[in-house]
């Protein structure tokens, strides 16, 4: 009896990691939001939610997580941020230093600017447990548009995003 249980566990986990694996969140339609958050991290991530705002798909763009060294002119330079957009447009949070913390910032950076719907810009194998995580902070009235960046992760990188995002969405609630 315990053989087949751990046997179960053992092929729910596998079937659960090539689900994980195999069908990678994509990105999402150019669909306006009143603003969009970007975690820093990944290639791509900060030019994807720079598009979006320049596109006229959002009107703010929130970074966070930026390491509090960088200055904004620094940001600006490094992503070729015109100033007008730079000055109307985007902020860099320097608050969150992991996925959680990057939630939190989110929501208190949304709720202070009466934010009702929001894209969350961030790497496909990424893009799972931090919308686990920005939902479980965000208000339930706020409308989430999940934006892939699509990317080539390693087998060891999706080996351990799985499994934080199996905490995430069995343990995190717990401590929260």
């Amino acid at each position: 009896m315990i053989w087949r249980t751990g046997l179960l566990v053992v092929v729910a986990w596998l079937l659960g990691f090539i689900w994980f694996s195999g069908w990678l969140p994509g990105p999402a339609p150019m669909e306006r939001t009143d603003a969009v958050t970007v975690p820093t991290g990944f290639a791509g991530r900060i030019g994807r939610g720079l598009e979006v705002v320049q596109s006229d798909s959002a009107d703010r763009l929130l970074v966070t997580g930026v390491d509090p060294e960088v200055t904004p002119a620094e940001f600006a330079a490094e992503f070729e941020v015109p100033d007008d957009v730079m000055a109307c447009c985007v902020t860099l949070g320097f608050a969150a230093t992991d996925t959680r913390g990057n939630a939190e910032e989110t929501t208190e950076w949304a709720l202070e600017n009466n934010i009702k719907s929001l894209r969350l810009v961030t790497s496909d194998w990424h893009m799972r447990r931090a919308a686990v995580e920005l939902r479980r902070e965000l208000p339930s009235d706020v409308r989430l548009v999940e934006d892939a960046v699509r990317s080539e992760p390693s087998l060891w990188l999706l080996f351990v995003e799985y499994h934080k995002w199996l905490v995430s969405r069995t343990v995190g609630p717990l401590f929260t």
